[in-house]
């Protein structure tokens, strides 16, 4: 089709013949006394109807309580993305179909015409209407006391602010003059922009709708400074832990925050049906208890969980599979992992220490260190082989894999290693062999970690031999998660350990955003993704000719309009990670062990675990998972 004319793809929901609804079990007292709307009031007018056979899924029934565990408090966080529940969400293989939406229609890819479900309503029986995406855009996203920065990022395309109409209820149009290709795969992700929020609850918290005196009380009550910090606090759509705020999610957070059992019961206004008339999600609850890390294999391995693979690493395996082999009531799944790494080390490019900071943004450093890595015997000590050993890229399994980026600069070899370091004129050593930095300090090269997986504290053991024939003394400094997180951002971090890009499997269309400093979540240059955040603002100005290159690929893959293109720009942009080293990744794709309760149906035998894309547990649609014997579960 030629360029000059309109593109016009329509992302439409399936066209089944609507089944006769059937009222849910869970509901149906509720309904009897006359406390709810029976189930054909409470569904849109045209559901997302699901055919769970043409899936390779069987029907399931009603009822049970789901048992997880988390390892923190936030983790409450993760039923907003394990429900998923999207506007529009992915598919198993990764392509994009209405959810919450009707249908889109897609023009030039700057112009998305959002078709809401009429009669969609919200947790609470509040319609859901073109109304709450008003809210967000004039209250929320434009309000300068609730959100200070202005509106986020993906609203701007060349620095141009898009548009947003309502032409009628269940219409929402999102416009901009040139082309936005990732505005619909960030509504996919884990952790989308919530571009509409229930309109009817959050307004009593926001001064142009509410009384002083009424919005005073409730500052007060909440114990907070002003309004907005209210409004702030209430607004949680996607921490999921205010039990008052409606949602669209499968279900309901029905907890009081702080304490280590919550419980989540099914959404009675959820969307989705399946080809018989059922609703959908099968489950009734879901039990998500906050446990210790380092107990979740053996509450696991003791039948406390009926779906877990939070807190499960791949040194688990053999416990897990020990206790299923001995009479546990579970199965061990092993589902490919869909992070670039295992395990990465980042030196911080942004770190406060000049001298310290001028050595790791010299490459060779970088390098150097990548060469010191015995990633062959950390396969064998850790992962048994099973693993990949390599440097940080996309995985094999991406369209865009390539062995050369995976292997570049990954061969052990202590003598390229020194002559790199050598090359640098870092030769002068301390009487115990330590090389000595530019202002004769030792080099003790310190890296923080969450101090979450033993498996990351053992390789680092491993390294602290083999960069010890380098001449560095590798220092370990375990962290609270939290804490390491803001030391990284803040520049006091000189390194750190973490996973790899959260999506190690990118196609053309996947917005390769993550991999140029556009963001402080990429720990090599947190400062200069703030600048790039702030448009200024904060933070430092990204320095060096490969991480401008980086930018301005980046925007050259926002602006094409062809699979070709886009996929010779993250070609490059790939190259240049494999070159400059930016993340010393050590292993990738090994197994990840899921736990799954003998009774629980349609979870898949093989799976992907990632955040990106696909929202862990999301994209095989947990809705849509199942007791054999609901009758059996019981609420602890």
């Amino acid at each position: 089709m030629s360029k000059l004319l309109a593109l016009l793809l329509c992302l439409a929901t399936p066209a089944w013949a609507m089944p006769t609804v059937q009222e849910t079990t869970f509901l149906a007292a509720k309904v009897e006394k006359g406390d709810l709307p029976p189930i054909t009031e409470r569904l849109p007018d045209v559901p997302l109807v699901v055919d769970l056979e043409a899936k390779g899924r069987s029907y399931g029934t009603q009822g049970g309580t789901l048992r997880t565990l988390g390892t923190r408090s936030k983790d409450v966080r993760l039923m907003s993305a394990y429900g998923y529940a999207r506007l529009v969400g992915y598919t198993s293989d990764y392509t994009l179909q209405p959810d919450i939406l009707r249908d889109v229609e897609v023009v030039e890819n700057r112009r998305f015409t959002l078709h809401l479900r009429p009669g969609h309503r919200w947790s609470d029986g509040a319609p859901f209407t073109s109304e709450d995406f008003r809210y967000w855009w004039e209250n929320v996203a434009q309000d300068p006391d609730i959100t200070p920065s202005g509106p986020p990022d993906f609203m701007y395309v060349e620095d141009e602010l898009g548009t947003v109409d309502f032409p009628d209820a269940y219409t929402v149009v999102f416009e901009w003059s040139a082309a936005n290709p990732n505005f619909l795969p960030q509504l996919a992700q884990a952790s989308p922009p919530f571009i509409y929020r229930p309109a009817h609850y959050l307004k009593q918290f926001h001064q142009q709708f509410t009384s002083p005196d009424a919005l005073q009380a409730a500052i007060s009550k909440a114990r907070v400074k002003s309004w907005a910090a209210l409004h702030n606090k209430r607004d949680n759509m996607s921490k999921f832990d205010n039990p008052e705020q409606p949602t669209l999610q499968p279900w309901v957070n029905v907890s009081e925050s702080g304490t280590s059992r919550q419980l989540f019961v099914r959404n009675p206004y959820y969307h989705r049906i399946d080809a018989r008339g059922v609703q959908l999600p099968y489950i009734d609850r879901v039990e998500m208890t906050i446990t210790t890390g380092g107990l979740i294999a053996a509450k696991a391995n003791a039948g406390e969980t009926d779906l877990q693979a939070r807190g499960l690493d791949f040194p688990d395996i053999s416990i897990l599979k020990k206790g299923e082999a001995d009479g546990g009531n579970y199965r061990t799944l092993l589902w490919e992992n869909g992070a670039a790494s295992q395990i990465a080390i980042y030196p911080n490019l942004n770190f406060a220490d000049p001298v310290w900071r001028e050595v790791m943004r010299d490459v060779r450093f970088r390098r150097a260190l990548s060469h010191g890595v015995d990633r062959h015997m950390i396969n064998r000590a850790l992962y048994f082989g099973l693993a990949k050993a390599g440097g940080m890229t996309a995985l094999s399994q991406s369209p865009l894999y390539d062995p050369e980026n995976q292997s570049a600069y990954a061969e052990y070899s202590p003598t390229i290693a020194n002559a790199l370091l050598d090359e640098m004129g870092l030769t002068e050593r301390t009487q115990a062999g330590i090389r000595k930095l530019p202002d004769g300090r030792a080099m003790e090269f310190v890296v923080e970690t969450a101090g979450e997986r033993q498996e990351v504290e053992n390789a680092l053991a491993i390294l602290t031999d083999t960069w010890r024939e380098l001449g560095i003394k590798l220092v370990m400094r375990p962290l609270d998660r939290d804490i390491l997180r803001n030391r990284v951002y803040a520049g006091l971090s000189m390194a750190s350990v973490w996973f790899g890009w959260d999506n190690g499997l990118p196609t053309p269309q996947t917005s390769p955003m993550y991999l140029a400093p556009t963001n402080q979540e990429f720990f090599a240059w947190p400062m200069w993704g703030q600048y790039y955040q702030s448009k200024g603002e904060l933070g430092e100005e990204p320095q060096g000719a490969a991480p401008r290159r980086l930018l301005a690929l980046a925007d050259r893959w926002n602006r094409a309009d062809d699979d070709v293109t886009r996929a010779d720009l993250w070609r490059e942009m790939l190259r240049i990670h494999a070159q400059q080293v930016y993340a010393i990744g050590l292993l990738s794709e090994a197994p990840q062990p899921v736990v799954v309760s003998k009774r629980l149906r349609n979870v898949p035998q093989q799976g992907v675990w990632a955040y990106e894309p696909g929202a862990h547990f999301g994209v095989h649609r947990i809705d849509e998972f199942y007791f054999g014997e609901p009758s059996e579960q019981v609420v602890q």
